[in-house]
């Protein structure tokens, strides 16, 4: 028997129908619009060493996020600088003595990215090789990741230039290093030439005279001579110490601190304070043991320009009780030696170098030992989200040149006090962290680690640079306005 339906529940079923018809449509057009966001692989050198999907998206669509286009650099002036460096048959230098081990066994050379240098002069300036880590992982393993990786320049926020600047720099210094300061016959001043020529080609960098590109110079001396040329750019340096140079009038007077002649290339407003790379390892709160030491400090005794404070506090602490300076450096036997140093000691002493700053600052952090920064004119990584007078003593170089004036200042500090430093030292630790643990880099990225945190500083110039950019278009031909980055 056929069941009777009245008008009622007909008029019902055509509109079920109708709606069931519209959502079935509305969901596959979704997906035609999702498939058709999706482009080829990328024709970039570093695409053949993972799988990666682009993805075009509007820029700033996301504000947990910036977009970010890989400058389409040949893999000679990045990865191909590690074959060249692992293929020298030694390295003389100071500290060189894990790599020519690695050389040895040949054990750089498993993966299809070679491992970055061991020796402690190259380490401490790798953030290069795991910025680029990070943007080359294939895109399924990059969900805590800051950087979002894009295959269309138009789509990006800025221009990521992956050149090995630091390790160019290294591998120059330790081949023929009386060229370093000249061009001729310089390998590295020609990969510069180099990088250089590639990007201001490009139609990105014509469309924001490179103010949205981005390189690595943590080594001082990376990029050396085509400074100039890049000073538009963001740049992620570990200070401004490399980037000054002390009038020859003050100098002759010997003041070597207050009388700098200012350069226009580097400023806050356009770039970022990248930490170095720590040394030693992580120490966890709960392993923290009872510390027989006030203050402690192993390195170089005998620095330049600002550094020149080191030699003088050396020399002043010397013989204090429960004061441990040592001369030396953080080869194999002086890591272990700094390792049981700075877990050890209540405070360690961090005065300026040769720069304002140090990858022994960021080897105290994740040693728990309370820094002392004596270092006017230092500048310090992911300020605004890390206040490091919660965690660290700053003390003026006057001061601190007073004797007995530090020793005292320092015993001043009761153990609640001292506590209370090092648990908040502990909630920053991960902020100076670049290893993530994966071979190459390739892999996951720590959501707070060292690289999102750097991104993240950069999204915070988007405005300044879009605004630069804009300021730049308008301007009447053949007309020059000089940079006036120097205010911070």
């Amino acid at each position: 028997m056929v069941p009777k339906y009245n008008n009622k529940a007909s008029t019902c079923s055509v509109s079920t129908l109708f709606l069931s018809i519209s959502l079935l449509f509305a969901i596959l057009l979704s997906l035609f619009l999702l498939s058709s966001n999706h482009t080829s692989k990328s024709t970039s050198p570093l695409s053949c060493l993972v799988s990666t999907t682009a993805t075009n998206v509007p820029n700033n669509a996301n504000s947990d996020s910036i977009n970010v286009y890989v400058s389409d650099l040949p893999r000679s002036l990045n990865y191909g600088l590690l074959d060249k460096y692992w293929s020298l048959s030694h390295d003389s230098r100071l500290g060189s003595d894990i790599d020519n081990e690695i050389r040895s066994t040949n054990s750089w050379n498993n993966k299809k990215i070679p491992i970055y240098p061991e020796s402690p002069l190259i380490k401490q300036y790798n953030a290069e090789y795991w910025i680029l880590g990070d943007l080359i992982t294939p895109p399924e393993l990059r969900s805590g990741s800051f950087a979002r990786r894009v295959f269309d320049p138009e789509q990006a926020d800025v221009i990521f230039v992956p050149f090995f600047a630091t390790l160019s720099a290294e591998l120059q210094l330790g081949t023929a290093k009386g060229v370093f300061r000249k061009k001729v016959g310089n390998e590295d001043y020609a990969r510069q030439r180099e990088v250089l020529d590639f990007v201001k080609g490009s139609e990105a960098w014509k469309r924001s005279g490179g103010r949205d590109h981005v390189f690595v110079l943590t080594d001082p001396v990376a990029m050396f001579h085509v400074r100039e040329e890049i000073a538009p750019a963001v740049l992620l340096v570990v200070d401004f110490g490399g980037w000054y140079k002390i009038d020859s009038k003050a100098s002759s007077n010997g003041n070597n601190t207050s009388d700098m002649i200012q350069h226009t290339q580097v400023s806050l407003l356009k770039d970022v304070i990248v930490p170095y790379t720590h040394l030693l390892p992580k120490l966890q709160l709960s392993e923290n043991q009872k510390r027989q030491t006030l203050l402690y400090f192993k390195g170089a005794k005998h620095r330049h320009r600002g550094g020149l404070v080191r030699e003088k506090l050396l020399d002043l602490l010397m013989n204090e009780p429960r004061v441990t300076m040592e001369e030396g450096f953080p080869n194999a036997t002086g890591k272990e030696q700094s390792i049981k140093g700075m877990r050890n000691s209540e405070f360690c002493l961090h005065p300026a170098g040769d720069t304002p700053t140090s990858c022994r600052l960021f080897d105290a952090i994740q040693s728990l030992c309370i820094p002392v920064i004596i270092s006017d004119n230092i500048e310090l990584p992911f300020e605004g989200t890390i206040d490091y007078t919660e965690f660290s003593i700053f003390v003026a170089v006057n001061k601190a040149l007073q004797p007995n004036w530090l020793v005292n200042h320092l015993r001043s500090y009761t153990d609640v006090q001292k506590s209370k430093f090092r648990q908040n030292m502990a909630r920053v630790q991960s902020f100076f962290q670049y290893d993530n643990g994966y071979p190459g880099g390739i892999g996951p990225v720590p959501v707070d680690g060292t690289v999102n945190h750097i991104w993240r500083k950069v999204h915070q110039k988007l405005p300044m640079i879009k605004e630069a950019i804009v300021r730049e278009k308008r301007k009447p031909p053949n007309v020059s306005v000089p940079r006036r980055c120097h205010c911070t």
